[in-house]
């Protein structure tokens, strides 16, 4: 390991300083590239100060071999050697001098008039540049000096400046710089590519392709040359790349099938391409070109990650502007071709963080800590490119990565929350690429941590009182009776807010119950029930949705809105899954805003801007009406005889509701009809249960006020909230662990089988009547504990069954017949306190 050399230097993009152990280093934060030399030397860093260089006029003396590879200049690069003797001139590298261009006579012509000024002292002398002749039939073929063709460029004592500063710049070099971009033409098209892989197939000869691949990849400039589908064009569109995308797909499906020695010989042409810095393009091409890039195939292999890594880094170093191109542009992209580039993207990640033992050796951390960052940046932008789209061109829990669900999750979101440099990375800051058991596990333990804190505020607040301690302050502890359950926990609620965020346990008055879980889930259960009850007036429930809403005529009763909110709160923060039918339009509304604002009494909380998607999830049939009315190709105001008031069935009543002020004398035409739609739908979710839905709100952050809500997308807070509503016996199954049985015995064996024949409300009621909650926890069945137990004796009894541990006592019955006959009568009577 090479030791550190000299004092450290600063990263231009990060400006993060190391002390690296090369003259030409990596950041190993960002992975830019620098070099000491360029550090120390400020005159090479900033570009616009000192005297300008004195250049020496340009002498062709024809010795020097033709170069057949058509390249770009690179623009006033120079590289610092080492200095002669005191007093002597300085000597830079040329590595690129403007734009040279050839006539159809192939004669360079190079206008460098006007810049060329005298020495600063008598002593010193021109040293003059020998350029390489440019080969007949080179038209449109442009040149750098570099390697071989490198010579030495004077520059007086004491200057400091670029090559070409602004103020020696002739108006003639300046339109050449500008106008002189040229692309070389490309012969290969699609059909000629087709035609050349059928041959290649027949014939067995790769040569012709493999020379397809290394002049087609092997720079941006060939890349624009190929693809592009006006080479001469400028700038870009929004909604397009306006690059031949078949022919570009086209080459990358077919490398499949090629050599070794193919795929290879464009992977190293890629790397050309991706490493290659400061080639001249016309605007924005360089974003085309990286976009084109991505889609290469060849990045699944561990071996390109590298090349794959600096792909990344460039893409993320382009400007805001050209990342909302690629947003758009990957918002066009074929379904099935954004689903491979996530996954292989997604793999990047996971090995770079899980390294295999066997696999292709990479970097190390320290050296490649840059990767990671670099590539969950370009995910973030097609994960934003993905939600523009209604629907999503590729759900959204394609973008998890499950493999994250092992690492130190705390860790990142403590990182997240505290950021203490401007380097930490933290998965936290794109949950979209954490699953919803990565986030559940991060909300649990800060909701445990938020319980010890309060325990430990109230056990110090005892002492500090000198009172003796009581286990009871480490709890919510909840007495109701059965009879008032409502009304009791209202006043237990509103007794105990100090309270809230402590671990949740509930004692029933009058029953020997001792709450380890079961009780508390049964408490849930029963108050979930009778709240949602109709007569209550709460909540509409709509048939043809199957959902419950929030009732557009009730005014009072925000006491209970607000009790339903902090059921919520405690479900989630005691992860307790309840058996809710509320739309995703009430989970948006919870995240809006995620945290309550400060200012709660200036600001709207609990408003989403709807769609007339989120009111079909509502009110379907509504919502089919009123596409109709915006479809409608007649006369509306004629046809529907319409006007900007709307009238509410709720609870065998009709209210009625002004849509905007005077809206009853305002007729819904062909011109206004949109603006009838969106004021229908603002007050359905919005307008009309405002008061009551600020309660709710209020009510669940009171209890689930944790910064980790703001990770969660709104399908997220559901399905924390109501669990997984699928229901696989055989996940369960998996998971089970038995007390007095074996897996194999016959009585296991018919257990299983006579449970699969059950039908899913039947399925329900077994999983209510074991676990005391007929839903799934997140992550489906597998992240679930159960447990069979024997009973040995008295094989006339029921089925019994311990909700706190998720535990089933089975008796040992003589056949199928009797076992079917006792659990289907246990479970289907399986309400109250009469379980352990």
């Amino acid at each position: 390991m090479d030791e550190p050399r000299g004092p450290s230097i600063t990263c231009p993009s990060c400006r993060i300083s190391i002390v690296p152990s090369r003259a030409r280093s990596m950041c190993p934060f960002c992975g830019s590239f620098y070099n000491r030399a360029a550090d120390n030397d400020v005159t090479l860093r900033r570009r616009n100060s000192g005297d300008p260089v004195r250049l020496p006029q340009l002498v062709d003396n024809g010795n020097n071999p033709p170069r057949s590879q058509p390249e770009f200049f690179l623009r006033g690069s120079v590289r610092s050697s080492d200095e002669e003797d005191a007093g002597s001139r300085q000597i830079v590298q040329v590595t690129g001098f403007g734009p040279l261009i050839t006539d159809t006579l192939g004669v360079i012509h190079t206008y460098i008039t006007g810049l060329l000024l005298p020495p600063t002292s008598p002593e010193s002398t021109p040293v003059y540049v020998s350029l390489p002749p440019i080969s007949q039939g080179g038209e449109g073929q442009l040149v750098t000096l570099r390697g071989e063709a490198r010579r030495e460029a004077y520059v007086a004592p004491g200057g400091r400046s670029p090559l070409l500063s602004p103020s020696t710049k002739s108006p003639m070099l300046e339109d050449l710089e500008s106008t002189l971009i040229l692309y070389p033409t490309k012969e290969t098209s699609l059909r000629q590519l087709r035609e050349d892989i059928e041959e290649a197939k027949i014939t067995g000869d790769y040569m012709r392709l493999q020379e397809f691949y290394e002049t087609t990849f092997g720079s941006l400039l060939d890349i624009c040359a190929t693809f592009k589908i006006n080479p001469d064009s400028e700038g870009a569109k929004a909604e397009d790349p306006e690059l031949r995308m078949d022919f570009l797909y086209e080459a990358y499906d077919n490398l499949a099938d090629t050599p070794t020695y193919v795929t290879k010989a464009a992977l190293k042409a890629t790397i050309g391409a991706v490493l290659a810095n400061n080639v001249r393009l016309k605007a924005k091409d360089e974003t085309k070109a990286l976009f084109a890039l991505l889609h290469n195939p060849l990045f699944s292999n561990q071996s390109s990650y590298t090349v794959f890594a600096h792909l990344f880094r460039r893409l993320v170093a382009l400007s805001s502007g050209d990342h909302q191109l690629l947003i758009n542009w990957f918002a066009r992209t074929d379904p099935e071709r954004l689903r491979q580039l996530v996954k292989r993207i997604l793999q990047f990640i996971t090995i770079r963080e899980f390294p295999p033992a066997n696999g292709h050796k990479l970097p190390s951390i320290s050296k490649s800590r840059w990767w990671i960052p670099s590539a969950t940046r370009v995910l973030a932008l097609i994960n934003t490119a993905n939600s523009k789209n209604s629907p999503n061109l590729i759900p959204y829990t394609e973008f998890y990565n499950s493999a994250l669900d092992h690492i130190n999750l705390m860790a990142e979101y403590y990182r997240w929350q505290n950021p203490t440099k401007n380097h930490k990375f933290s998965y936290c800051q794109y949950p979209f690429i954490l699953s919803i058991v990565a986030k559940k596990m991060i909300l649990q333990r800060d909701s445990e941590q938020q319980m010890i804190l309060n325990a430990r505020r109230s056990l110090m607040s005892r002492a500090l009182h000198q009172q003796a301690p009581d286990i009871d302050v480490f709890f919510l502890n909840l007495n109701v009776r059965r009879s008032h359950l409502v009304s009791d926990s209202l006043n237990e609620i509103a007794r105990k807010q100090s309270d809230l965020k402590k671990k949740l346990k509930v004692t029933f008055v009058g029953e020997p119950g001792l709450d380890m879980g079961g009780l508390t889930k049964e408490w849930f259960l029963l108050l979930i029930k009778q709240i949602f009850d109709p007569d209550y007036g709460m909540f509409v429930y709509h048939n043809k949705s199957r959902c419950y809403w929030f009732s557009t005529t009730q005014a009072g009763n925000l006491r209970e809105y607000n009790l339903i909110g902090v059921l919520m709160g405690l479900a989630v923060y005691n992860s307790i899954i309840l058996d809710l039918h509320f739309p995703t339009a009430c989970y948006k509304k919870l995240l809006s805003p995620p945290v309550v604002p400060q200012n709660l009494q200036h600001a709207n909380v609990g408003v989403w801007k709807f769609g007339i998607d989120d009111l079909a999830e509502v009110m379907p049939d509504v919502a089919v009406g009123l596409r109709e009315l915006l479809s409608y190709e007649g006369n509306v105001e004629e046809d529907f005889c319409m006007n900007f008031q709307v009238s509410v069935e709720e609870f065998g009543g009709v209210k009625t509701h002004v849509l905007k002020a005077d809206g009853e004398n305002i007729p819904v035409t062909n011109e206004n009809r949109q603006e009838y739609v969106q004021l229908y739908t603002e007050l359905i979710l919005n307008k009309a249960i405002y008061q009551p839905f600020k309660a709710f709100y209020l009510g669940f952050h009171s209890v689930c006020a944790s910064n980790a809500l703001i990770m969660l997308r709104p399908e997220e807070v559901e399905m924390l909230v109501c669990g997984c509503p699928t229901l696989d016996m055989d996940e369960l199954r998996k998971v089970t662990v038995y007390d007095g049985f074996h897996e194999e015995e016959p009585i296991i064996k018919e257990f299983w089988e006579i449970l699969k024949s059950y039908s899913p409300d039947l399925q329900k009621q077994f999983l209510r009547f074991t676990t005391g909650s007929d839903r799934v926890p997140v992550g489906g069945m597998g992240e679930m504990t159960f447990k069979i137990s024997a009973l040995n004796h008295n094989t006339d009894m029921l089925p019994i069954s311990h909700t706190c541990f998720n535990q089933l006592v089975l008796p040992r019955y003589k056949n199928r017949d009797i076992l079917r006959e006792k659990l289907t009568i246990a479970i289907s009577n399986a309400e109250g306190f009469g379980l352990e």
